[in-house]
């Protein structure tokens, strides 16, 4: 997946197995995933897909699970997130980060911990809080100054924010083909980060006309900061008062 994860755990007292443990298997899940996804490895199942050198049916179940993902997704984003447009062939990226990252999240919470973050290079997925009764709070990095936050958020479930600040112009208009980005940055909690992530994605070639989806999706909420540098966060957005930038 070409990215970099980072874990803060917080371990309960009573954990039934060891810590290690439990870090370990939540690293499995991450190599996993990224030996059977990533567009960087020739011979990965999902390099195979894409050059036509193997069949859906013949590709491991996980990679049929999570096109199904992907097409939900793209239901959910009226269209504006399509791994099937992209170049090259199908391309879960803009997905797979987070789902990734979930199932690392969730190997963490069935070995009990009190409370965890997988942060997958900014898309961080999370459980409990960092002491018992409170919520991990996070920061949304400021798309126009790299040692400046936008906002802090309390988060409680996942966090995705897509911009081209530190990528560039890798975001594709699946309607144009073409490189696309109508925000300077958007950013989306909700339940689960696959989603999230791809609906952040959607927003950013979108627009901020895009935003109206989320009214579909119970518990997502998004934070966009147009190309002007002005702010629309949704209603719900978690934003803690008060908290400085």
């Amino acid at each position: 997946m070409g990215t970099v994860v980072s874990f803060d755990v917080r371990f309960a007292p009573a954990l039934p197995e060891m810590p290690w443990v439990a870090l370990a298997r939540a690293r499995a899940a991450l190599r996993r995933a990224d030996a059977v996804f990533s567009t960087w490895k020739e011979n990965s199942p999902m390099s195979c897909l894409r050059r036509g050198e193997l069949e859906l049916s013949e590709a491991p179940e996980v990679v049929r699970d999570v096109l199904e993902l992907c097409a939900e997704a793209r239901r959910w984003s009226g269209g504006w997130f399509d791994p099937w447009a992209m170049p090259g062939g199908v391309d879960p990226t803009g997905l797979v980060k987070g789902w990734a990252a979930q199932k690392a999240l969730g190997e963490l919470v069935a070995a009990g911990v009190s409370g965890a973050l997988v942060n997958a290079a900014g898309d961080i997925a999370s459980h409990g809080g960092p002491e018992p009764g409170t919520a991990w709070r996070v920061g949304v990095q400021d798309p126009f100054a790299a040692d400046r936050l936008a906002c802090v958020v309390e988060l409680t479930g996942a966090i995705a924010t897509s911009g081209t600040y530190e990528r560039g112009a890798h975001l594709v208009d699946p309607h144009t083909g073409r490189p696309a980005a109508r925000l300077a940055s958007a950013s989306v909690c909700g339940p689960d980060l696959a989603l999230a992530d791809a609906m952040a994605t959607a927003l950013m070639v979108a627009g901020e006309g895009g935003v109206d989806l989320l009214a579909d999706l119970p518990g997502y909420e998004a934070y966009l900061i147009r190309l002007d540098g002005s702010v629309r966060p949704t209603s719900g957005f978690p934003i803690v008062a008060g908290a400085g930038t």
